[in-house]
Formats: structure tokens, C-alpha cells, sequence
């Protein structure tokens, strides 16, 4: 079966209970749209990207989505994963690219992660000539962050490296100093933090 152009789609906030009384939406969605929503999941997985859209169903930013489930041809989905990126080892980090930094805890799940979008951390305190995103891509030139990924939810390259302990206590100095008040709202959560992560949009 061919991609439908439109796909009628039901979605309401996911919930652990039984029974939810959530309100349920319903919005058509063009089918690329359903697609470029489960790759943001999924990554270009074409099996499972298959089943999911034969399921139906997935949960994406805490909404749960169901529409008809339906069987997509496998050559048709294998040209449309192709217009997306693959990861590139091979791309260096470049500072002047960066949108976001993430701080992240250790382990699989990142269960703390801060994240400073580059318009928020480049605002500047009163009389302040420097920014704490100033402070960010000054860390990035010591820290040397390596290749990751390539998110296809951040829709950009994801460059890593640890944060020592010394970096980080001096990172929430700087915070402290350079920060504006929506960066210093996430000083509590910087103890549990281990490790940097740099996204640059491709």
C-alpha cells in the first residue's frame, strides 16, 4: 500500500491509569507527517517503522496517537527514510553551529538533563559584556566533544564529552554570574550532572 496523503488521527494525553478522562482529539495529519513524528521515535528503522504503522498507535511528547493501521510498501518507505540524515562520524564540532547544550546525568536514561537553547543562554545580565552561552562554547574548546549521533527528535548532530566535577562546579560559578534568571532556575538539578552534549542542527 501506498502512503495516504491524508491520515485521520486521534491522540490525548497519556496516562498511567485504566481509565483516562482526558478530552481525545482528532486532526488529520498529511501521511508524511505521521511518518516524520514516528522517525522522531524510531530513528530510520524501517522494520519497526513498518509495525508501527501497521499497530497504529504511539506515544510521542507524553500524547498517545491512534489512527486505521495500515501495511506501507517497503520500497515507498525506504525512499522516504532516505531524505533524512544518517550519522556522520566523520563531522567535526564546530562552535558557531551549536543551537542547544544539554547537560545530562549518567547512565542510559539521562533521568537529569538541563537543557539552554542558544537564544536563552545568550541573553546577558544588566552590564554584563559576557553571556553563559559565551561560558558553554568556552567549556567546548577545553572538553574537545566527541561525535554521538545524529537526533532525529533534536533533528541535529550530537556531539559528547564528560564533565568533571572541577568543570562543572566552575560552569554553575559562571551560571551564577553570567546567567540570566531562566538559566539559574536549573542550578539545583547541576550536582547529578556528568557529561555535556553540544546539538547542532543539520
Amino acid at each position: 500500500m501506498a502512503l495516504p496523503e491524508a491520515i485521520q488521527v486521534k491522540y490525548t494525553e497519556e496516562e498511567a491509569e485504566y481509565v483516562s478522562i482526558r478530552p481525545v482529539v482528532q486532526q488529520q495529519f498529511r501521511g508524511s507527517e505521521l511518518v516524520d513524528m514516528i522517525v522522531q521515535v524510531t530513528g530510520k528503522d524501517l522494520p519497526r517503522i513498518q509495525q508501527i504503522l501497521r499497530a497504529g498507535t504511539i506515544v510521542f511528547h507524553s500524547y498517545r496517537y491512534w489512527w486505521q493501521g495500515f501495511e506501507l510498501d517497503a520500497a515507498e518507505l525506504a525512499e522516504i527514510l532516505g531524505r533524512y540524515p544518517d550519522a556522520d562520524f566523520s563531522r567535526p564540532f564546530r562552535a558557531e553551529d551549536c543551537a542547544e547544550v544539554i547537560l545530562e546525568s549518567s547512565g542510559a536514561l539521562a533521568t537529569h538533563s538541563v537543557r539552554f537553547p542558544r537564544e536563552q543562554a545568550r541573553k546577558k545580565r544588566f552590564l554584563r559584556s559576557h553571556s553563559f552561552w559565551d561560558c558553554l562554547m568556552e567549556l567546548s574548546r577545553e572538553v574537545a566533544p566527541v561525535y554521538r549521533e545524529y537526533s532525529y527528535a533534536a533533528r541535529a548532530d550530537l556531539y559528547s564529552s564528560p564533565l568533571e566535577r572541577e568543570k562543572l562546579a566552575r560552569l554553575a560559578i559562571e551560571a551564577k554570574r553570567y546567567g540570566t534568571r531562566a538559566v539559574s532556575a536549573h542550578l539545583a538539578v547541576l550536582p547529578s550532572v556528568s557529561q555535556i552534549v553540544y546539538a547542532c542542527p543539520r
